[in-house]
């Protein structure tokens, strides 16, 4: 038996790229988008009542991932990259399904279009379905999870003067909070948890239409160097 799922949507968002994007939805607040609702679904009726709603569950597609039987063993970034463990006990992007799911926050309900934020979602990504969050149903309080029993441990992230100088001009042109989302992005560490880069490597990632450089001067710290604009 097979199915095949038409998309409902698509998400618009500052992750341009796989890499620095949050381990999980909402450890980045500052990380805003959009959901773009395609024909039928753009009308105002399918989306009546969700101003009543603070988060949403959106299905989506790992559009940009791997996914299969060769994945049948991952190697999750919070066990430290090297240590595997089967698929079923993960959230890794490599799925039997290219199929995710996340709760983001709801910001603000338009015919077509839903903002949103606190967001783990790469731009371009499309959307199978939207639910909203039933907190007394959804919120397991005896729930637990020995591999992931806490938030992820945060690093420290510093800035040369210059690059936040730039970083807080770019947030006005683009009218996004972009400091926020750097720290917040960065402070998970996203290069490979197996790594340990001299403090000459430079890393870089696209956010939104600008580049963020950064380094490592110490082993558990990170200082952000430039914030460049990407366009001509």
């Amino acid at each position: 038996m097979s199915f095949s799922f038409d998309p409902i949507g698509v998400v618009h968002s500052g992750f341009a790229e796989k890499f620095a994007i949050p381990r999980q939805p909402s450890l980045a607040p500052a990380a805003r988008g959009t959901v773009e609702l395609y024909p039928p679904y753009d009308r105002a009726e399918a989306v009546e009542g969700l101003e009543s709603v603070s988060h949403l569950w959106l299905l989506f597609v790992f559009h940009a991932a791997a996914s299969g039987p060769d994945h049948l063993r991952v190697r999750p970034p919070r066990l430290g990259g090297n240590r595997r463990i089967g698929v079923f006990a993960s959230r890794a992007t490599h799925r039997p399904n290219p199929i995710g799911q996340s709760v983001v926050r709801l910001d603000r309900v338009e015919p077509g279009r839903l903002h949103i934020s606190g967001i783990d979602l790469l731009d371009g990504t499309p959307v199978l379905d939207i639910k909203p969050y039933v907190p007394y149903a959804d919120a397991v309080a005896e729930a637990s999870n020995a591999l992931a029993d806490a938030p992820p441990a945060l690093l420290p992230v510093v800035w040369d003067d210059q690059a936040l100088i730039q970083a807080r001009t770019h947030a006005q042109r683009l009218g996004q909070p972009l400091v926020e989302l750097i720290q917040q992005c960065l402070a998970q560490d996203p290069k490979p948890a197996y790594q340990q880069p001299p403090p000459e490597r430079r890393y870089a990632v696209q956010f939104w239409d600008v580049d963020v450089c950064w380094h490592y001067p110490e082993r558990d710290c990170i200082r952000v160097m430039e914030v460049r604009y990407r366009g001509v």
